[in-house]
């Protein structure tokens, strides 16, 4: 079978404007615990996307850890593409895909940093693995090799052997969050959100 012979009928449940909040922000925080209930993996991934210095789009997954009126939060390495890429132009696109429900969420806003208390916080948080990881790794940067990576690890577990591991310096302030309206679709009918804000915003009909 070719991939262009490749689909599948959405027959669930329709999303209609009469039935969804004024707001997106609440249904958005709905579909988000509906997922995280069904066990599904990386409920919370979703696609970030940018655009480099040549005004070229790119794209890559990265986690959603937090979704308030202050827009949604991910995290990452500020010497990364993304960051660098954010950093010239502060503007990017997400989407949230649920296949297992027939939803998907796209948010377009600005992105700004957040603060290095709530990025210490959020990097306690991380498993002790992947904290001594953010010290070998360099974000978006190539790695000589597997050899080079292992001797960068062994040398963050001793340096930090016996106590808490701290966030790295390049992850200062590291995370971001994008505000602006999240527009849910779900078959037959999606909605678009208007306005700047999460927390208040109208809705319409509009094909994703």
């Amino acid at each position: 079978m070719t991939l262009a012979r490749v689909r599948r009928e959405y027959r669930g449940q329709a999303l209609l404007e009469r039935r969804a909040p004024s707001s997106p922000l609440p249904l958005l925080q709905r579909w988000l615990r509906d997922a995280l209930r069904r066990d599904f993996v990386e409920p919370n991934a979703m696609t970030l996307a940018t655009v480099d210095a040549l005004g070229r789009p790119r794209a890559r997954m990265v986690l959603l850890k937090r979704a308030d009126e202050r827009g949604l939060t991910f995290y990452s390495n500020l010497r990364s593409a993304k960051a660098r890429e954010l950093a010239v132009r502060p503007h990017a696109a997400l989407v949230l895909w649920w296949p297992e429900l027939h939803r998907q969420v796209r948010v377009e806003g600005r992105v700004s940093l957040v603060s290095a208390a709530e990025s210490d916080a959020y990097f306690a948080t991380r498993p002790r693995g992947a904290q001594l990881g953010a010290w070998a790794s360099p974000q978006s940067h190539v790695v000589p090799s597997r050899a080079v990576l292992e001797r960068n690890l062994s040398a963050a577990r001793a340096r930090f052997e016996g106590g808490d591991v701290p966030r790295p310096p390049a992850r200062a302030a590291h995370d971001r969050v994008l505000a602006g309206p999240p527009r849910p679709h779900a078959r037959p009918a999606p909605l678009r959100a208007e306005r700047q804000r999460l927390a208040a915003c109208s809705t319409g009909a509009v094909r994703p």
